[in-house]
């Protein structure tokens, strides 16, 4: 029996976060492939691991509190630097080693069909050679399928924490499928939508191209870290199944990166033919602006022409409608005929002039 590094060294259960275990999410120790306890809090996890040499132990945290994990990092001598990671989340993908322990940053992501957006979930994992930490600071990922797959197969969840690791990830990538066909499904919708006119569609375009970038981040990272596990392959010892399961998530992640380059590269064409497409609709807009406006500049012309041509007889007869007793000719025997004729000469003047300019 292996005495604990930090529990009480009479037995008596210690009070505090550890011994609530109220972010415990499920805790089970193995042995040989097989689950042997289930333990309800995270001292007797702690306990049943410590009762015997060969055992495993699989601890899950949700949104653990700082006091919690300080006492984890005691009992497992997690570095600091990686607890202060876990309890801010908001971390990029990583992997770093302190030591004898591992510790891994994933984004899981989650296509939602009814928002059709995409959700991403921080996974933190502490791995030593006899225990599993995984620390969530949100709904998704649930590894509840993860460990019921791992208990439902002996022979690979004794390969020890490593083996849980690598299934950890591999769920993790199994699950960007269902968001690159979500992504991919998006794309042709936004498709229809640019050769149809909508005008909602540039907004959409943005969006899913901030989605996509986004996730790019979140998968891009673990070429590094499925890396950086292979390099240790020699000197750590890794079994040799267990390195072909995890070069089996490489080529799943070079996959998924290679698509999401794809649709930024879709979304990027399909922003230029928007941008051409309200382009030519706005130059139809404004041609047909203009020719409303040129139609109503020769309505403007002609009503002006006829105006005037009806102002000139209207000049005449208003300057001898106003009878003044002195106004000349106005005792002439000619002088009615003559007005008249003065009114025509002076209209069909002006028509003569406005139909040359086209006016009329």
């Amino acid at each position: 029996m292996v005495p604990s590094r930090n529990l009480a060294l009479d037995g008596a259960i210690p009070s505090g976060p550890m011994a609530r275990g109220s972010s415990l999410i499920d805790s089970g120790v193995y042995r040989d492939g097989h689950r042997v306890e289930s333990p309800t809090d995270l001292v007797g996890t702690v306990r049943s691991l410590r009762a015997e040499d060969g055992r495993i132990a699989w601890m899950g945290l949700y949104r653990p509190a700082e006091e919690e994990l300080n006492s984890l990092a005691a009992e497992f001598d997690l570095h600091e630097l990686a607890v202060e990671d876990a309890v801010l989340a908001h971390q990029r993908p990583k992997l770093e080693r302190y030591g004898s322990t591992l510790f891994v940053v994933l984004r899981a992501a989650r296509y939602d069909d009814e928002s059709e957006k995409v959700e991403f979930g921080e996974l933190h994992l502490f791995i030593g050679h006899d225990f599993l930490l995984t620390v969530r600071h949100a709904e998704s990922p649930s590894l509840a399928q993860v460990r019921k797959r791992m208990e439902g197969d002996p022979d690979l969840l004794r390969r020890g924490t490593e083996a849980i690791l690598y299934a950890i990830l591999d769920a993790v990538v199994d699950g960007y499928g269902p968001v690159l066909t979500g992504l991919e499904n998006d794309i042709d919708e936004i498709e229809t939508q640019v050769f149809t006119g909508d005008p909602t569609v540039s907004r959409r375009i943005y969006e899913l191209s901030q989605e996509v970038v986004d996730f790019q981040r979140a998968v891009t990272p673990l070429t590094a870290i499925l890396s950086g596990l292979t390099a240790g392959f020699q000197k750590y010892r890794v079994d040799e199944e267990l390195q072909r399961y995890l070069r089996d998530v490489a080529d799943h992640v070079t996959v998924a990166i290679e698509r999401i380059e794809n649709y930024r590269s879709q979304l990027r064409d399909i922003l230029t033919v928007n941008a051409t497409l309200v382009g030519q609709r706005q130059n139809e807009e404004m041609r047909s602006l203009t020719e409303a406006s040129f139609a109503q500049s020769e309505e403007v012309k002609k009503i002006s022409s006829w105006a005037a041509i009806l102002f000139a007889p209207s000049l005449v007869g208003g300057i001898y409608g106003m009878n003044f007793q002195n106004m000349p000719e106005l005792s002439w025997h000619y002088g009615y005929p003559l007005a008249l004729l003065l009114m025509l000469a002076l209209s069909v003047t002006l028509f003569v002039i406005f139909k040359r300019r086209g006016w009329l």
